[in-house]
């Protein structure tokens, strides 16, 4: 009985162990530290904007309108009156929620269709991979708008088009972790002993595949948050008066030459929150990777 305490407490050590190699690698990466730090921002920014600003995104003020950036305004106010930097405070809660979401959604159905599709292959993966690429011969970006249109505009509609485009990027991903992983030794001792399918799809195969789905998960973020405002420039995506920072840099460059805070503080908003989540993706993906840590 001892002997099995034993052989426990050295498998746990051994996981902390991995655990604390890991997170010390992502510390010692500077870039993958600014992408947190840039992340960390933004997160404290959208959970306390009541207290970072007075003023209600959405209600106008007439009297202010095309205000340029003051002590009062910091980044201005726009064509309604209508403060920008609480516009970009609220919208950073749209676009984290929609990130998200979306990535939730192409986790929740991408995942499982992977794992089968790569565990019992045959004629259920030659289906499943017809499909995928009849999914990917559309751009991301364009699957995203076809949703949109069909769905409607919306934040929620959103989520469903970037999390249902994103599908097909999770489900090509865990396949080839799962034909990688199926093929080691520990998953053909599961089998001689009887252990179900599922089991030893869901105990053993997948956890052994969980460092390319995060830092794939981190990336996707970013993609989704960038598809986002792509759709509300183009107008299908949250509509007025959301502070949606798409929506936001489509009405600003109507007003470009003479108020070009307007399109200035939603871009860098979009840049340095996108450019957060890669930056933490590649982080994780040298720290995750045993090879490379060696040459840290």
């Amino acid at each position: 009985m001892s002997s099995k305490l034993q052989v426990a407490e050295r498998a746990v050590n051994a996981k902390d162990t991995e655990f604390q190699q890991v997170l010390r690698h992502l510390r010692r990466n500077r870039m993958a530290m600014a992408g947190v730090a840039i992340l960390f921002v933004f997160l404290l920014g959208a959970i306390f904007a009541p207290l970072l600003t007075t003023f209600d995104p959405t209600r106008p003020d007439f009297g202010n309108a095309f205000q340029k950036p003051s002590a009062t305004h910091i980044f201005g106010t726009d064509e309604l009156g209508r403060d920008v930097f609480a516009r970009i405070l609220y919208g950073s809660q749209i676009s984290l929620l929609i990130g998200l979401i979306s990535v939730s959604i192409g986790l929740i159905l991408g995942v499982p269709v992977g794992a089968l599709s790569g565990y019992y292959g045959g004629k259920l993966d030659l289906i499943v991979q017809r499909l995928i690429d009849i999914m990917i011969a559309f751009p991301g970006i364009l699957l995203a708008i076809v949703i949109v249109t069909m769905l409607g505009t919306g934040v929620e509609n959103v989520m469903i088009a970037t999390g249902v485009a994103s599908i097909p990027t999770y489900t090509r991903l865990v396949r080839g972790s799962v034909l990688a992983v199926k093929e080691l030794r520990f998953v053909a001792a599961a089998k001689v002993l009887g252990i179900s399918d599922l089991r030893i799809i869901v105990r053993h195969i997948l956890p052994n595949c969980m460092g390319p789905i995060v830092v794939q998960s981190t990336f996707q973020v970013a993609t989704a948050i960038l598809w986002a405002a792509g759709l509300g420039f183009l107008g299908l995506g949250a509509q007025p008066p959301d502070p949606e920072w798409g929506a936001m840099l489509s009405k600003g460059r109507e007003f470009i030459r003479t108020a070009h805070h307007l399109t200035t503080f939603p871009g860098l908003a979009i840049l340095l929150m996108v450019l957060g989540f890669n930056l933490l993706g590649d982080g994780l993906r040298d720290a995750l990777d045993p090879k490379s840590r060696k040459f840290r």
